[in-house]
């Protein structure tokens, strides 16, 4: 799927649980500013969960290679405050070495956490990954990331499962019905 195509279907707001609106959009180069203000307000744990590390800030390169896709083998989809422009989310895929799969990460900004938007950034990359041939994911989780493993759980089905040093290593297919189970 080309760049135009992405952000004519994955353009458009998000109606979160609670009413709250957030706007979907693919990423684009010029959030690696976005995406280091991103890092910046989130909480040590919930950024530890997603980079398994503790940084106080996201480097720029990181910012840069996050930011710098090509829309199909590396594809990421941000939610957008409306009334602050911020980053506020974001799902994203790059493939792996096997065919049809490609490893999977995501990260919401704590104050947004518990709305549903994490549910809908899971499903829109599912999604955005099928339009591109992508059916199998993997995911690393920390063991005690509860609701990152419940959530691969409704959307998924896993197929592969290891753990190592409290790390899960998750090889999960696409539901072949929209939505969680």
């Amino acid at each position: 799927m080309d760049a135009a195509t992405l952000k004519r279907e994955f353009d458009r707001d998000l109606l979160l649980g609670e009413g709250t609106c957030v706007r979907l959009r693919p990423i684009v180069p010029e959030d690696e500013a976005g995406l280091m203000a991103l890092h910046g307000r989130l909480s040590q744990q919930t950024a530890y969960q997603r980079f398994f590390t503790i940084m106080p800030r996201l480097p720029s390169d990181w910012a840069h290679r996050l930011a710098n896709v090509d829309y199909r083998h590396r594809l990421a989809l941000v939610a957008v405050d409306p009334t602050t422009a911020d980053l506020v989310g974001v799902a994203r895929y790059e493939t792996t070495s096997e065919p049809a799969t490609a490893e999977v990460a995501f990260v919401v900004q704590d104050s947004w956490q518990n709305r549903g938007l994490g549910t809908q950034l899971f499903g829109e990359l599912i999604r955005a990954a099928g339009l591109n041939g992508i059916a199998r994911f993997r995911a690393w989780v920390l063991a005690d990331n509860r609701r990152m493993l419940d959530l691969i759980s409704r959307f998924g089905r896993v197929v592969g499962r290891t753990l190592d040093h409290g790390v899960v290593d998750l090889i999960f297919e696409a539901r072949t019905s929209a939505g969680p189970r």
